[in-house]
């Protein structure tokens, strides 16, 4: 008999296990590292904490399956979680599309005719406002076969004169209507959120409304409205937040669409989602399959018909991710989330370069941008298979667990009278602003960390430059980034490595030999590197005798111990002592505050840092202390 056969599976070689003996091994390891996990569930120690009350756990069987989960149907057909398309991205894979944010006409031609060329299959132009100015359309467009290419109009309250450009330049190079595709962006409420002011949001109902029975009757293949959820991710909403919001916002088109006329299918045909894909892997995938299953029983409920229950996605990389300082690593956020927003099923994908949070992009970053997208699709398939993680344990239920959330908040946006109201009272932004600070406080205490920025900072790096972009209209809700609170940090000491020749400093005094401060020294220098603070280890060690004289040799004001806790028992009051005497403004200790605090702080300890602590709190008094402006 051989290996293969049939009759003698290689499982069959192996005793069952179940999972009580898996939490047994986990107990075990956790035991050994340090840790005291609760006897019960031993694997709540590795569990993750996500915004929305999710808790993701370390391992997913079939017993973790959500009630339901076999109703998640196939691709093309209600709920429609497993994509809008039967034959979802497999034939051409997703549209590829690049957003073009130039206020030049000319700088837009230029760089929309190379997209074109090299893999992008439509263009996100920004249009009036800080984008290219309404009469220029032409312009912009020159040599665009407008019946090849898709075009997606952001053209904020000027919609309407941007959707009368977009024909009229369709007429005047022989295209037809009918032959035209993409989307006209006409998002009344996303102009609300983004300004704050709903004044003119019935006029603005009634003007999306008329055009959209215009696409409907002459542009089958334009749709007039957007559903654009960025400015609800933008000020720090959860995922389900976003979700809540672009669901009621739908509901409030079709309410429009609908008085103006438009039966249910037809206004279903004329919206477009928009939402942010983040570098959370899973949790993309997850909110795009949630995205379409709380679509599909909302317009269920309104009688739509099965097949125009689909909800049609454009995935945008999230603005908010982006990174100002090391922003070489924003290719890698930027190719995971596209990679999330494909697999997730969207059926537009934007990539945003890497250099978007410090101006306008050049030609190296769109390039990078549209052939990271093309690494994607042409050299790792992944359009070539229907929802890949579709069926995974974790998937599964991290999508009915999102869905159940979004589904909540949109009940109560709906209860408050919807989403225009919702914004006017404060609703909303209330919600955003407490996600926000609460994710803040990840943020700072490195519990979220920034790879390049709260983590493994790199000061040595050579600032980017990019031309300014426009200014963003304001007045309604902020826009945030991840980096905020550090960009502040770095921003004071670049201000002072300009005016007096050199960034602030920080001296480690490490106590004992290499085996014993090296974890808390890197330690330390990532946390006070991440806010400008240039950290001088030299000596490789030093005692209460050699500490003054090296601290006086580092140019620095302020200094921190480092050290084992054995060491820091037999020596960091001497040497915090020292400190003080050599003129240390102020002396931390890396690690926790334990049983001798009372003993090192009298000794001349001012302050302690560890994981966990108030990095960004920490760092900016640490600039305080140095006079840092």
């Amino acid at each position: 008999m051989t290996a293969q056969s049939p009759e003698l599976p290689l499982a069959a070689a192996f005793p069952d296990a179940d999972r009580a003996q898996w939490q047994h091994l986990v107990a075990g390891v956790l035991r050994k590292s340090g840790a005291t996990p609760a006897a019960d569930s031993p694997e709540d120690a590795l569990a993750t904490d996500l915004p929305d009350g999710i808790r993701v756990r370390p391992l997913y069987t079939a017993d973790d399956t959500p009630a339901g989960a076999d109703a998640a149907g196939l691709p093309g057909f209600p709920p429609f979680v497993r994509g809008s398309r039967p034959e979802g991205a497999t034939v051409a894979g997703w549209d590829v599309r690049q957003r073009q944010a130039y206020p030049d006409p000319e700088r837009v031609n230029e760089a929309a005719l190379a997209d074109l060329e090299n893999g992008v299959t439509s263009l996100w132009l920004a249009v009036g406002g800080g984008g290219v100015p309404l009469g220029s359309l032409p312009r912009a467009l020159a040599g665009v076969h407008l019946d090849l290419a898709a075009v997606a109009l952001d053209a904020g309250e000027e919609f309407a004169a941007a959707a009368e450009e977009l024909f009229a330049l369709a007429a005047a190079t022989g295209v037809a209507p009918a032959a035209l595709t993409g989307t006209l962006g006409a998002d009344p409420l996303a102009l609300v959120a983004r300004s704050g002011d709903g004044t003119a949001l019935d006029g603005r109902l009634t003007a999306a409304a008329a055009l959209a029975a215009r696409c409907a009757d002459e542009a089958p293949g334009l749709r007039a409205l957007t559903v654009d959820a960025l400015p609800y991710h933008e000020a720090g909403g959860s995922a389900a937040e976003e979700l809540g919001c672009a669901l009621a916002t739908g509901v409030a088109y079709l309410r429009a669409l609908t008085a103006a006329g438009l039966d249910i299918d037809t206004a279903c045909g004329q919206l477009e989602f928009r939402y942010a894909a983040t570098a959370d892997q899973f949790l993309t995938i997850a909110t795009l399959r949630a995205a379409r299953r709380l679509w599909a029983r909302v317009t269920e409920v309104c009688g739509a018909s099965p097949e125009a229950r689909a909800q049609r996605q454009h995935a945008v990389t999230s603005p908010v991710m982006m990174t100002r300082r090391d922003p070489w690593v924003n290719m890698l956020r930027t190719t995971v989330a596209g990679l999330s927003a494909g697999v997730g099923g969207a059926d537009a994908v934007t990539v945003l370069p890497f250099d978007a949070a410090l101006g306008l992009p050049d030609a190296f970053a769109r390039r990078i941008a549209r052939n990271t997208q093309a690494v994607l699709l042409e050299e790792s398939h992944l359009s070539k298979v229907i929802d890949p993680a579709g069926g995974s344990w974790y998937v599964e239920e991290l999508t009915d667990e999102l869905a159940r959330a979004a589904w909540a908040w949109f009940q109560e946006i709906e209860g408050a009278g919807g989403q225009a109201a919702a914004l006017d009272s404060g609703l909303v932004s209330g919600r955003l602003a407490a996600t926000w600070q609460r994710r803040s406080r990840d943020l700072a205490t490195r519990r979220e960390p920034i790879t390049g920025v709260s983590e493994f900072p790199y000061l040595a790096e050579a600032p980017v430059r990019r031309e300014a972009a426009p200014a963003p209209s304001g007045g309604g809700l902020p826009r945030v980034r991840r980096d905020d609170a550090y960009e502040t940090l770095r921003a004071r000491s670049d201000a002072h490595l300009a005016a007096t020749g050199a960034r602030p400093k920080v001296f480690l005094a490490a106590l004992g030999p290499a085996a014993a401060h090296t974890a808390r020294v890197t330690f330390a220098a990532n946390l006070f590197q991440a806010g400008g603070v240039e950290t001088v280890h030299e000596p490789a060690s030093v005692d209460a005798d050699t500490v003054a004289a090296a601290f006086a040799a580092s140019s620095a004001r302020i200094a921190c111990l480092c050290g084992s806790d054995t060491l820091y028992a037999e020596q960091a009051a001497q040497v915090a002592a020292a400190l003080k005497a050599a003129g240390a403004v102020r002396v931390y200790l890396a690690g926790a505050p334990g049983e001798r605090r009372a003993e090192f702080e009298q000794a001349g300890v001012d302050a302690y840092v560890f994981t966990g602590c108030d990095a960004a709190g920490a760092l900016a008094s640490a600039l305080d202390v140095m006079e840092v402006a």
